[in-house]
């Protein structure tokens, strides 16, 4: 039973850290997936079919919102839980994520307990 965990930045540094920060989840088989952009996201969904996206809002070449909506609507892949994880905090943002299909929306900066926790239950280990 492996599960898969796409990383959706196009900032390096948010990339490392967030792979570091779901580096103990490979332990438990868990492979971690890393994408710059959100063209490069699309395709790495198509083919890799993830259980868990954290998808960044601003990006270029494709934004986030985007991104969610032709997964969750064009492409019709329902199953990838999708979160959101952007510095764009904004009830307005919050909302346009719930509307293209994020199932949930976290800000930046994250808590790494959070994320590694929310992982955890949303991969059933």
């Amino acid at each position: 039973m492996d599960k898969k965990i796409l990383i959706v930045d196009d900032e390096p540094h948010i990339r490392l850290l967030m792979a570091q920060t779901l580096e103990e989840l490979e332990d438990e088989g868990v492979e971690v997936l890393i994408a710059e952009n959100g063209e490069e996201a699309i395709e790495t969904i198509k083919l890799e079919k993830p259980d868990l996206v954290f998808l960044d809002v601003m990006m270029p070449k494709m934004n986030g919102f985007d991104v969610c909506y032709a997964v969750k609507n064009n492409l019709d892949i329902k199953d990838v839980y999708i979160i959101m994880l952007t510095a764009k905090g904004q009830e307005f943002d919050k909302e346009k994520g719930q509307q293209v299909g994020a199932d949930l929306y976290m800000t930046k900066p994250f808590d790494p307990d959070e994320v590694v926790e929310k992982s955890w239950e949303i991969l059933g280990l």
